[in-house]
């Protein structure tokens, strides 16, 4: 009776072996990346640190999270053609009414393309600043045609969220439109901008 040559002693693993130990190496490759990369990658959600951030206001000029620094923020990230963020937008305006400047702020960053193009999904681009204007906003908008402030928050869509404390450090963040004038927005407001 013949032996099966992978049982043979002294014979090298087969392929099949060999592909275990790939696969091994690989796992062990990976999972060792991620441990050395555990303090780069900081997680955008409540309790951590808001991440900078870039955009343009209307007179071109860079705007970055700094420039709010010591004032309560609510950071929205919306579009025009979105309707659960026109939805939400007049509940921001009133918000917005209730606090000073100097305790609070809103950077409504729109990721619309440039009027007559279209982003890379597909949405037709419009005008922030007309879509404000004819429905009477007054908090800032800002401008960020190539999206690049949904990487660095890593949204998954419009509108999303993040209410940041005076010290910079996320505090609430909201997937879709918030009543931002129902009582508990307010009270949360509140609570941040007097520091309790």
């Amino acid at each position: 009776m013949a032996m099966a040559a992978s049982a043979r002693p002294g014979r090298r693993p087969t392929s099949g072996r060999r592909a275990y130990w790939i696969a091994g190496a690989v796992v062990a490759a990976v999972v060792g990346a991620a441990w050395l990369a555990r303090n780069r990658v900081t997680p955008v959600a409540a309790g951590y640190a808001a991440p900078d951030f870039v955009a343009s206001n209307v007179a071109g000029d860079a705007v970055t999270l700094a420039d709010y620094r010591g004032r309560v923020l609510l950071l929205n990230v919306w579009a025009t053609w979105c309707g659960p963020c026109e939805e939400e937008m007049p509940a921001m305006q009133r918000l917005y009414e209730r606090f000073s400047r100097d305790d609070f702020e809103i950077a409504a960053i729109s990721i619309d393309a440039p009027p007559g193009r279209f982003d890379v999904l597909g949405n037709a681009g419009g005008d922030p600043v007309a879509f404000a204007r004819e429905r009477g906003l007054t908090f800032p908008v800002l401008l960020d045609p190539a999206g690049e402030i949904q990487r660095v928050y890593r949204t998954a869509g419009v509108p999303e969220s993040f209410l940041i404390g005076r010290d910079g450090v996320i505090w609430k963040k909201v997937a879709g439109s918030w009543a931002w004038d129902s009582e508990t927005a307010v009270s949360q407001v509140r609570r941040l901008v007097e520091g309790s």
